[in-house]
């Protein structure tokens, strides 16, 4: 990335606007730690159930601060994912691009985000059975 280019900030909002303009059930929570002096303040977390079984954990752990005085600078530039399967975290099965041998995805961007929930969203859960069936999973 260079200079020039600039990352979208995610909110709650927008985060569960695109879960659910994807298809999904959502829920969402956000706070804040009064601690300044805590290494990650707790910014938001929202869990989307898609129509085929498959679940996205987005939480954001940490706000990034444009100007000094935090007059308009708090935003998200990046997130946290996390696959939900079954009720637990999961990888994707083989040749994806994400959660390939892991359940989450760190620091995530928004462009990155909305391609994650389209794999998701798209995926056959079959696709799980027959990986574990083959040894590939």
């Amino acid at each position: 990335m260079t200079k020039d280019q600039t990352l979208s900030p995610m909110t709650e909002e927008s985060v569960r606007t695109l879960l659910e303009e994807a298809g999904a059930r959502v829920g969402s929570r956000g706070g804040r730690s009064n601690n300044y002096g805590a290494p990650r303040e707790f910014s938001f977390e929202v869990r989307a159930l898609f129509p085929n079984g498959l679940g996205l954990q987005v939480v954001a752990r940490q706000y990034n601060y444009r100007d000094p005085w935090e007059a308009a600078g708090r935003v998200n530039d990046m997130v946290d994912v996390a696959l939900l399967r079954d009720g637990g975290y999961s990888p994707l099965p083989r040749g994806y691009a994400w959660f390939q041998g892991r359940d989450e995805e760190e620091s995530v961007d928004e462009a990155t985000l909305r391609e994650i929930i389209g794999v998701v969203r798209d995926l056959n859960p079959k696709i799980f059975k027959l990986q574990e069936l083959t040894g590939d999973l």
